[in-house]
């Protein structure tokens, strides 16, 4: 199935995240963040190894103490996805993360005291080329600027952004990207939009605080399908009371609808009806657990009637059509052969495993992982 990819992205200029790129031409990234406590290092580092395995691409690490950085130590020894140190107001902290080999510092220039301590920061992560993650959220706007807007708002949020910004300037400070988070989505999209003009330096998207698994997905797919379509948007974090994992599968899954990423299997499905031929809805259920651990791209559609099947499954690398007596199974287009209800999910798990374990054979120079939308 091909994607045209018809999103034009924003210029920005590119940032790395360790060996991730962020901005200009690379692709959305898909951050997450740990839940742990960051001092039991084992557990932190175990819910990593299943958001590296879902696909992720950063990993957000809260450091609130010394100890956390101390721990934070061993966990950089012990993976090797880049990893964001959370911080807040103490610099010592920065300090010590960037010596430990953080890869980028999410950390607000304006909350950690002095110049001097803004300056040794700065300083440190310009040695170390480590970039700087500005995170303004609306939910933690400063006193001076509650006063001046009554109540947290858009403009609030980016006049916030651009007093972080001139510090970083003042210091000529430009490895940095810029979240503008809020819980509300029309505040949020009204900041991304009212800065996107203002400065190059790539956006990380988010929409706060977004609620549980099915409410948040809904909420952050609108507000971060909104921004991208409109070219908005270099990283992105769904923030999802569940677990983590879950954080990365929605986001691929909004990238991979917009065509700007395409990783995993791509199932197209048809909700059912008394046409099907199979019970659609447990085949895809099923078809979905199994095949959480591939993320080399590939699209498949499950379609249980003979109706909208065929249609669907000749633009799919393998399709399924529900018919009688038989279903129909399709590669690359082509009708290939038939397939009984019995063992029907065991027959698919084997055919998709196959043709992911060719393409992964495939000289790097022919995979196309990642579909970019550049315009």
């Amino acid at each position: 199935m091909s994607h045209p990819g018809p999103v034009k992205r924003r210029p920005s200029r590119q940032i790395f995240v360790g060996d991730v790129a962020i901005g200009g031409d690379a692709p959305v990234s898909v951050q997450s963040m740990t839940n742990t406590e960051t001092c039991d290092v084992a557990a932190t580092v175990e819910q990593i190894g299943r958001l590296v395995d879902a696909g992720v691409d950063i990993v957000r690490v809260s450091v609130p103490s010394m100890d956390a950085a101390e721990a934070f130590r061993k966990i950089r020894q012990s993976v090797s996805v880049p990893l964001v140190a959370d911080i807040h107001f103490d610099y010592k902290i920065a300090l010590q993360v960037a010596e430990y080999g953080v890869d980028c510092l999410r950390i607000n220039p304006g909350n950690i005291g002095s110049a001097d301590r803004v300056r040794a920061v700065v300083d440190s992560a310009k040695d170390k080329g480590i970039p700087i993650r500005i995170g303004v959220n609306a939910g933690s706007l400063g006193k001076a600027l509650l006063r001046k807007y009554k109540e947290p708002t858009a403009q609030a949020m980016v006049e916030s952004a651009l007093n972080q910004i001139d510090i970083l300037d003042k210091l000529d400070f430009q490895n940095f990207k810029i979240s503008l988070k809020a819980s509300e989505i029309f505040m949020t999209l009204e900041a991304y939009r009212l800065l996107a003009d203002q400065i190059d330096q790539p956006f990380h998207l988010g929409i706060t605080e977004a609620g549980g698994l099915r409410s948040g997905t809904v909420k952050s797919a609108i507000g971060l399908g909104a921004l991208l379509m409109d070219g908005i948007g270099d990283a992105i974090r769904v923030s999802l009371a569940a677990d983590p994992v879950e954080e990365v599968r929605v986001g691929f899954d909004i990238l991979k609808s917009l065509g700007l990423r395409h990783k995993g299997v791509n199932l197209v499905a048809c909700p059912s009806c008394s046409r099907q031929n199979f019970d659609v809805i447990s085949v895809i259920n099923e078809l979905e657990t199994r095949l959480e651990d591939i993320t080399t791209p590939i699209d498949v559609a499950v379609i249980g009637c003979i109706v909208n099947g065929p249609g669907e499954a000749k633009v799919a690398e393998i399709g399924l059509t529900g018919a009688t007596p038989a279903n129909l199974v399709y590669v690359e287009g082509v009708p290939d052969h038939k397939i009984s209800n019995a063992n029907l999910v065991d027959e698919l798990e084997t055919m998709i495993r196959q043709r992911v374990a060719a393409k992964d054979s495939e000289p790097e120079s022919t995979k196309n992982d990642d579909i970019i939308a550049t315009g």
